[in-house]
């Protein structure tokens, strides 16, 4: 399962990852520690809820990751981490 988690940071990830890219990264792991592909319907609502940590988490990590030798941080990828963690605490 957890082959499917890839490097979400430049310079691996040629683009900046998208919301869809981190909330996929946070399922699969969120799959990998319970050990369920598909939660039941009385855990859907915690395996939900830890998935959507887990992604603000990412995001947040994402968003403070600095790569020496890299470009610099610029706002607008502050400001599209910042969404993509509102966007996982919303869902």
């Amino acid at each position: 399962m957890c082959r499917s988690i890839k490097t979400l940071r430049p310079p691996v990830l040629p683009e900046e990852a998208t919301e869809e890219d981190i909330r996929a990264a946070a399922l699969q792991y969120v799959r990998k520690v319970s050990g369920f592909r598909a939660p039941a319907a009385h855990n859907r609502e915690v395996f939900e809820q830890a998935v959507a940590e887990i992604a603000e988490s990412t995001a947040k990590l994402l968003g403070g990751i600095e790569v020496r030798g890299g470009a610099a941080r610029t706002a607008a990828r502050a400001a599209h981490t910042a969404d993509a963690a509102q966007a996982a605490q919303a869902s």
